[in-house]
């Protein structure tokens, strides 16, 4: 194992176990190449396409609101 895995496990520890299970969720998924792409409901099929098209148009967030989403999961 890396070192930079080493020191990502370590975090996770300090996490919930439901966390801990989320991201071993996650890491699984990212090291299975044969597994499926998860599906997208239609809202979020909607709300990609209504990113993509607010992107085409130059439309992006501030600074400052992006500062208050990430303030959201406490970063």
């Amino acid at each position: 194992m890396t070192k930079l895995l080493e020191k990502a496990v370590e975090r996770v520890r300090a996490l919930t176990p439901d966390h801990q299970d989320e991201l071993a969720r996650l890491l699984l998924r990212l090291a299975d190449a044969e597994q499926e792409p998860v599906p997208l409901s239609a809202s979020e099929r909607a709300a990609i396409a209504a990113s993509k098209a607010a992107a085409a148009r130059g439309e992006f967030a501030t600074d400052e609101e992006v500062q208050a989403a990430w303030a959201g999961f406490g970063r």
